[in-house]
């Protein structure tokens, strides 16, 4: 699945959780037929910096192909408790994948 997709149900699930429907990430992992190890990777978005979210949300469709990024690419930015060194991360993954990712979120 593309990381807009999944950066979207991320946040779809957090919301869902703040309201009540579920109770947890295995609750999550039940009902969506995927792991608990999927939903943590899926939900790990959620702490990258809001305009590294946002740049991910608005990022250019890709009607073919693979999508440049991965979930696996995130994680370790996502992991990175500083906003600032995510940034230079999500700079430096995206100078590597070219010019179909945007570092902003314009």
């Amino acid at each position: 699945m593309k990381v807009t997709k999944l950066m979207a149900l991320a946040i779809r699930f957090e919301e869902l959780i703040a309201d009540g429907v579920v109770t947890d990430y295995a609750e999550l992992a039940r009902l969506s037929l995927v792991s608990r190890a999927r939903v943590t990777q899926i939900m790990n978005l959620r702490l990258l910096a809001p305009d590294i979210q946002e740049a991910i949300l608005f990022a250019p469709e890709i009607r073919k192909g693979r999508d440049p990024i991965s979930v696996r690419d995130m994680q370790p930015i996502a992991l990175t408790a500083n906003w600032k060194h995510q940034r230079d991360m999500w700079r430096e993954l995206s100078s590597r994948l070219g010019p179909n990712v945007s570092t902003d979120s314009q």
